[in-house]
Order: structure tokens, then sequence, then C-alpha cells
């Protein structure tokens, strides 16, 4: 199974719909706090449609809790301040792909602690970022091709 993380979320349709991308994808979804809506508000359940109540969705108060959950797992830092290459990644199951708030995305600290760790998806020069359901449907189903190569529906 592979894992979206997302770190502090703001816009509560891009939750649901990153919701149903997961659900879609055979994902887990993982929502580190705080977050910047609430949970039962309308916005996100219109965006995730009827598919929320089937998500498996976890909810953690901090990425340090959620990472100390998962001491084996591999974590890849999403942001436009990387020159690698999501591509270049070689995914494995238990992947956890980790996405920042739409604003402002990851915080600079945690990139400096793990540079190794730090993926992009490459834009042109005059595009400063794309939507944050739309970068995790890119990397999310790139992670899926590689795991599930001759997979046409599961």
């Amino acid at each position: 199974m592979l894992h979206v993380v997302l770190i502090e979320p703001e816009i509560p349709p891009n939750t649901g719909n990153i919701a149903r991308l997961c659900l879609a994808a055979g994902a887990r979804l993982h929502l580190v706090g705080p977050l910047g809506f609430s949970l039962d508000e309308k916005s996100l359940r219109r965006a995730g449609m009827d598919y929320w109540g089937r998500c498996d969705i976890r909810r953690w108060a901090s990425f340090p809790e959620l990472r100390a959950a998962s001491p084996e797992a591999r974590f890849f830092l999403l942001t436009t301040k990387s020159d690698r290459h999501y591509w270049s990644e070689s995914f494995a199951d238990g992947d956890h792909l980790v996405f920042g708030r739409e604003t402002r995305g990851l915080p600079e600290s945690l990139l400096r602690e793990n540079p190794g760790r730090c993926l992009t998806i490459p834009m042109d020069a005059g595009a400063r970022s794309l939507n944050l359901a739309t970068s995790v449907g890119i990397v999310l189903y790139e992670a899926l091709r590689q795991l599930r190569p001759d997979t046409k529906n599961r």
C-alpha cells in the first residue's frame, strides 16, 4: 500500500479530491494537523462525495508522531525546492508521499533535514506551483505505475 501524507492542509475541496484519489488508488491518506478546516465541512464532503466514508484516512497531531508510528517507512517530500524529479525515484510498497500546505508547502526545516528524500514535479519557469490535488495525482499514479505495471483494473 502507498501512503499519501498531507501536512496541515488548508483547503477542504483539495483534501476531498485527494481522498477520492487515494480510494481509487488503494492508498491510505494521512492528515497531519493542525488542519485548516473541520472534517465535517460541507465543501470537504462534497469534494469527497459519497466516497468519504470508504476512504482509509488516519489523523495525526504532528509529523513526528506519524514517523514514529512508521519507523521503517520511506518518506518522500514533494517540493518545488528540489532538482530531483519524482520519476527518478524507484517507489516501493509502503512508501509515504508527503505534501505540504497549499500556500507554503513543506517547512524549510523538514526539507533541510531530509535532502535525499526531496522530490519535485518539473514545471516551466513561469509556473510557481500546481494544485495540491493535481500534484498528489501525478506522483501517486507514477508510484502505482511502477508497482503495478500490468494491472488494468483491480
